[in-house]
């Protein structure tokens, strides 16, 4: 028994050194086989992107601008303000400016209308405004001193110094019909020439033809004055019509006193 023993530890011995566990030499490195990688199909489309939860961007179509209103009797704010600074730096006469589209402001836009050969309805829409940038004004005919001049044609009444137009006017001059008084029948003219103020009364004149406000007269019973209705067009009997605030304005700067040159053409 003691014999196989001995024999059976001689043979692993004689094994061990066979193999080389101890004898310094590093064992080759054992491969690990990998995983084997699918070829890309040449069908395969590019990859998905990944979600970010972000959701696509969509087109959105630009603000609708807010029109701009039309400006007439009765309207309010900024924009009437506006209105008014530009007519009063234009010349054309329309009193304080407050913001407010009143009578006054009403006239001055008809002899802007009136001046560019427009229609005459008082309302600044979008051909006025277009006037308006544009700095449309009529042009005198005098060249010297302080004169009024009185457009038939195109219905205006204009404050003139040196041939500078300082004061534009909307007025309503003769309509050129005939009319009966006291069984006589008269042409309602106002007949063109060059005249002087000659007269003048401050306050009502009660004359045949109606009532006539602080009256400037340069040709016989014809006169520049104030009226409680001045339209757009030729409707007086010969005189000259302006609004009441502006004859007061006339008078107050004393722009028309006695002698004033008047060109009616």
């Amino acid at each position: 028994m003691r014999r196989v023993l001995a024999i059976t530890v001689a043979v692993v011995a004689a094994l061990t050194v066979a193999t080389g566990c101890d004898s310094g030499t590093p064992d080759a490195p054992t491969a690990v086989p990998k995983s084997p990688t699918a070829a890309p199909s040449a069908s395969a489309g590019p990859s998905a992107p990944t979600s970010t939860g972000v959701p696509p961007a969509t087109s959105t179509s630009p603000p609708t601008p807010t029109p701009i209103r039309k400006l007439k009797v009765g309207a309010k704010g900024a924009d009437v303000l506006a209105l008014q600074n530009r007519l009063t730096e234009l010349g054309y006469w329309n009193g304080t400016a407050d913001g407010k589209f009143g009578g006054a402001t009403q006239q001055a836009v008809y002899a802007l209308q009136k001046a560019a050969g427009t229609g005459r309805d008082g309302v600044v829409g979008p051909k006025t405004r277009k006037i308006l940038d544009k700095g449309v004004r009529p042009k005198a005919k005098s060249t010297s001193g302080r004169a009024i001049e009185i457009d038939l044609k195109r219905q205006l009444l204009m404050l003139v110094d040196n041939g500078e137009i300082t004061q534009i006017f909307n007025t309503s001059t003769g309509s050129n019909e005939y009319y009966e008084q006291e069984g006589e029948t008269f042409l309602a003219d106002t007949p063109s020439g060059k005249f002087r103020v000659s007269r003048q009364i401050d306050g009502w004149r009660h004359a045949p033809l109606g009532l006539l406000w602080r009256p400037k007269y340069f040709n016989g019973g014809i006169a520049v004055h104030g009226a409680t209705s001045v339209p757009p067009y030729a409707a007086s009997h010969g005189c000259a019509r302006v609004s009441i605030s502006a004859m007061n304005w006339l008078w107050k700067n004393d722009a028309l006193p006695l002698k004033t040159k008047v060109w009616v053409y």
